[in-house]
């Protein structure tokens, strides 16, 4: 008895009629009927009333239907338990960044570890710094990438680097002139747009206690949700927006970028991890990151 005979006969009971079966199963209906006849040969009964319109199973047939429903479906269970054991057994990365590390390093490195680990599933969020440290510790990410330094005793944090920050300014204003840096006082005249606005802190806060702490205060202030609606204020010249410099990669039109001459004008990448928690996959994009900082010529945690 082979497992396509039952499967053959329950099309066959269910459909009432050999040629719906027979296309139901992508098949012709000659093997078809050669196959239902073949069951009933090796089981010796007769399961199909013959010359039945619709057809109808005799009391053996309906008695065999039962059972190779229930046969059929038990395989059919056994088939979704191993896949699901499977999936469970393959290996996962989930992988946590803010918006601004696209346009930096971390998708080569994203692209490094799918050549150097192509087994395992990876799965990349956005999420700002806050969000992350809240998915670290409820395991919904195994890695983050952002910028806000926070303390956490569950967690472990690796400053990558300090990136400088540059502005962002309308393309056609007057800002967008000249080849020196600019300066906060330079600014302050200007709307500043700010981001992300929710959760705090953030990013935002970063960039507000530059002014700050240089006993400056912007002309205006807005808040918005992303980058790119901040990128998008700055080419309708609603403001500049000081933004990381990887940032400039990401080409606006009426967008143009400035370097920025402040104290402390940066802003850290961190990797974060759960505390002992070992992966091989985390310690994989680590060293990616090493290797690559390496080649690039960046001091790596500086």
């Amino acid at each position: 008895m082979e497992m396509r005979q039952l499967r053959y006969f329950v099309a066959v009971a269910r459909e009432r009629n050999f040629t719906r079966a027979a296309a139901r199963l992508n098949i012709a209906q000659p093997p078809l009927s050669r196959q239902i006849q073949q069951f009933e040969d090796e089981l010796g009964i007769a399961l199909i009333e013959r010359g039945s319109r619709p057809i109808r199973l005799t009391e053996a047939g309906k008695l065999v239907f039962d059972q190779a429903v229930d046969v059929l479906e038990r395989i059919d269970g056994i088939r979704s338990m191993a896949q699901r054991l499977a999936e469970t057994e393959r290996r996962h990365l989930r992988v946590g960044f803010v918006a601004s590390t696209l346009y930096g390093y971390l998708p080569e490195v994203i692209r490094r570890f799918r050549e150097a680990r192509p087994g395992v599933v990876l799965t990349l969020q956005e999420l700002t710094s806050l969000e992350q440290m809240e998915a670290l510790r409820e395991g919904r990410i195994d890695v983050g990438f952002g910028r806000i330094p926070f303390e956490d005793p569950a967690l472990e944090r690796r400053l990558l680097r300090n990136e400088n920050l540059i502005v962002a300014v309308p393309r056609s204003g007057p800002l967008s002139h000249g080849s020196t840096a600019l300066t906060l006082a330079q600014l302050q005249a200007e709307p500043l747009i700010v981001y992300p606005k929710a959760p705090r802190p953030s990013y935002a806060d970063q960039v507000l206690a530059l002014f700050r702490d240089a006993g400056l205060r912007p002309a205006a202030l807005h808040e918005v949700r992303e980058l790119q609606t901040a990128l998008g204020l700055v080419a309708a010249e609603s403001g500049i927006c000081i933004v990381p410099a990887c940032v400039q990669h990401l080409r606006r039109d009426n967008v143009a970028y400035r370097p920025l001459d402040a104290p402390a004008a940066v802003s850290p990448i961190i990797m974060s991890t759960r505390r002992h928690d070992p992966s091989s996959e985390v310690d994989l994009i680590l060293r990616l990151l090493r290797q690559l900082y390496q080649a690039k010529g960046i001091t790596f945690g500086a």
